[in-house]
Order: C-alpha cells, then sequence, then structure tokens
C-alpha cells in the first residue's frame, strides 16, 4: 500500500462501509470532523485524539533566514505552524510491534516512571 494517500471521500466511503451511515451522512460526518479539528486548532488549543495522536499550534517568533540562492538575509515574519505527535500505540501499529512499549525501548529510551495502567 505504499505510495497510497487516503482522501476525504476514502475516509467518508470507510464510515459509509462499516457504520452503515448512508454516503451523504458519511461524508458530511467527516466535514464534521474536518470543521471541529480546524476550529478548535484556530483557537489555540490541542486536538489529542486517544490512541492515535496529538496536533498542536506551534507558534514561531520572528527569525533571519537566508535566501538560498543569494545568502542574502531575510526577515521571517512570526508564525503560527501545526505539528502532529503519533501516539505510541499508533507508533508500535506502524512497526508491526505488539506493544506501545516495546516501540518506545526500541528507540533507546526507557518508559517514564509514574503511574502504571
Amino acid at each position: 500500500m505504499a505510495g497510497k494517500n487516503i482522501i476525504r471521500a476514502d475516509l467518508a466511503d470507510a464510515v459509509f462501509r462499516k457504520v452503515g451511515l448512508s454516503r451523504a451522512e458519511s461524508a458530511d460526518l467527516v466535514e464534521q470532523v474536518r470543521d471541529e479539528i480546524s476550529a478548535t486548532l484556530a483557537t489555540g488549543e490541542s486536538v489529542k485524539l486517544s490512541g492515535f495522536g496529538v496536533i498542536t499550534v506551534r507558534n514561531k517568533g520572528e527569525r533571519i533566514g537566508r535566501n538560498p540562492k543569494t545568502g542574502v538575509a531575510v526577515s521571517i515574519e512570526p508564525c503560527q505552524s501545526i505539528t502532529f505527535s503519533a501516539s505510541p500505540m499508533l507508533k508500535a501499529h506502524v512497526n508491526g510491534t505488539s506493544s506501545p512499549s516495546s516501540s518506545i525501548c526500541s528507540l533507546g529510551r526507557r518508559p517514564r516512571a509514574g503511574r502504571r495502567r
């Protein structure tokens, strides 16, 4: 499946097949989820999808960059960017490991001490 991108229509079709909503309702549901995520990010809040990951807005301050062709210093205006951090469960699924803890350990990191599940 390498090289295939999933688009909104594919998500709506999956909802149609698996949930049983009509095609129009499925497409509307996907649009509503997208709109809700967009609206939440526009307020500066993070979107946490359990078992999937966290989408956050990151504020980047003004900084100096260089034109790669001429080498001239250029001021880059402050802006916001969107970042995604995958959950350990998603990473484990993508890597084909059985549990999130094994994917964390394979990265050379120790699991955090604290709360046990």
